[in-house]
């Protein structure tokens, strides 16, 4: 190993999505993705458990954001309408610069089965953490979950929008595009 270098973690992730692009999740090993991020494998296990959590890491920051979002929305908002400014939050999470590092990422999860299951299982828990916020908002359920729920579908189309899409537009633009044929299809 060189002398110390910066971002760590961001290596990790580079070099991680290069070799699962280039290999296949599969045939990627913790070693292997270690060694082209210049770091060894006993610090790649210092801040991910194994290296499925590598595709998954910020989706802490990203279930905070979303909280926060349903948090600071008007007092007086609609369930629907807080859990609306939440998405329009995170979707600022995701600037253009990040276009095509999201559409990596989502190759990846999609091309492996339990890796799939694994993002429906965190978008699960941060629909969970919307609902306790609207909740805590007083809102009672069932509208708390429903809201939240229909809130992750608009983002997993808008999502699924971008990273299919060539990035000219902007994870918020489809996000509201999304929330608002969602209005539509409800009412």
């Amino acid at each position: 190993m060189g002398r110390w270098q910066p971002d760590a973690q961001g290596r990790f992730v580079r070099a991680a999505l290069e070799l699962f692009a280039e290999h296949g999740f599969e045939a990627t090993t913790v070693a292997e993705i270690a060694a082209r991020a210049g770091l060894t494998e006993r610090t790649f296990f210092r801040y991910y458990t194994d290296k499925r959590e590598v595709l998954f890491d910020g989706q802490d920051m990203f279930a905070d954001a979303l909280v926060s979002g349903i948090r600071e929305a008007p007092a007086d908002a609609a369930p629907v309408d807080a859990v609306a400014a939440a998405l329009v939050s995170v979707g600022e999470l995701f600037p253009p610069e990040r276009h095509a590092f999201a559409r990596t990422r989502q190759r990846a999860i999609e091309a492996n089965p339990a890796l799939g299951e694994r993002e429906l299982g965190k978008l699960a828990a941060s629909a969970a953490a919307m609902a306790q916020a609207l909740r805590d908002r007083g809102v009672a359920e069932p509208t708390a979950s429903l809201a939240a729920e229909l809130g992750m579908v608009a983002l997993r189309v808008a999502f699924a929008r971008w990273t299919a899409g060539d990035g000219e537009r902007t994870l918020t633009e489809l996000m509201t595009e999304a929330l608002a044929e969602l209005r539509a299809t409800a009412a």
